[in-house]
């Protein structure tokens, strides 16, 4: 027996990669596992491979922009199981990478919408129905390394992670009262195919109908992403933190030089802000409790 023994969770963007990773681990430590993914014959797979693990498993094909999708998968996942447990809030895309000034604004509603809004959503769908049972549960975002320190040529991808990580910051203390832990995943590079997210990019997001899905591969970062950590690492690693109660999860350790970097930048304008005259009179008590 675990703390998951016979939980359910429900994970978007499951049918592959960190999503699959996630429910894999999360299924031999006794959980249901609910996958929400866009690709059908993906998500067909990983049921498969699951219930060969002897997981129970559910499967809805959903689109995590689509709130009406959101509720047919918690309703499936109480339908089948009775009560969720848990959201890992999982599917993500990212669009060719580019200077500011050459991204197209059909690439940042994609990239937002699925990023930001997709965990919005899910949160929304999600929560009140781990609330309703009392007992608690997990409420799991998965961001990035970018969503940490900004990436360039990556904006719209490095606006939408540093949302998440913000967004979870404010719910793990909105959600402690109802012993809901909240945690935020931060990878650096996973063999995925986050770089061919165009292969599931949905047609209101194209430009014209005569653009192939694949001209919105992010091909320079193919080599970075191919040549990543195992992805079954990172299911494991979260199985690990989230036991451990932790907050941020992360997967590279080496990479706290360039948050370190942040957080010294951070602090050396504080000081330089301190010792302007324009502030002396400022109060030192300003700000929401959350702040103190």
């Amino acid at each position: 027996m675990t703390i998951f023994t016979d939980k359910t969770a429900v994970i978007s963007g499951g049918a592959e990669g960190i999503g699959l990773s996630i429910a894999t681990a999360l299924g031999k430590q006794g959980m249901n596992i609910v996958l929400g993914d866009i690709a059908a014959d993906t998500l067909e797979a990983a049921k498969n491979t699951l219930q060969g693990m002897g997981v129970s498993v559910a499967t809805v094909v959903m689109d995590v922009t689509k709130p009406d999708d959101w509720e047919r998968l918690a309703d499936a996942a109480e339908e089948s199981f009775g009560k969720i447990h848990m959201l890992v809030n999982n599917a993500g895309v990212a669009s060719k990478p580019g200077p500011v000034e050459e991204t197209n604004l059909e690439d940042w509603r994609w990239v937002i919408d699925v990023n930001l809004m997709g965990v919005v959503m899910g949160a929304a769908a999600m929560v009140a129905r781990i609330k309703t049972h009392g007992e608690g549960g997990w409420l799991i975002n998965v961001a990035s390394m970018a969503g940490m320190s900004g990436v360039p040529y990556a904006g719209s991808y490095t606006a939408t992670k540093v949302a998440v990580v913000g967004m979870s910051e404010s719910w793990q203390a909105e959600l402690a009262p109802y012993n809901i832990q909240v945690s935020v995943l931060c990878p650096a590079f996973v063999q995925t195919r986050i770089h061919l997210s165009g292969r599931n990019r949905q047609a209101e997001y194209r430009e014209d109908s005569g653009t192939s899905k694949d001209d919105y591969d992010a091909g320079p970062t193919a080599d970075l992403v191919e040549n990543g950590i195992d992805v079954n690492i990172v299911g494991n690693r979260v199985v690990e933190a989230i036991e451990a109660g932790e907050l941020y999860i992360f997967t590279h350790p080496s990479y706290r030089k360039y948050v370190d970097m942040r957080c010294n930048a951070i602090s050396e304008a504080f000081s330089r802000a301190a010792q302007s005259p324009l502030l002396k009179d400022v109060p030192d008590d300003l700000g929401p409790a959350s702040f103190k």
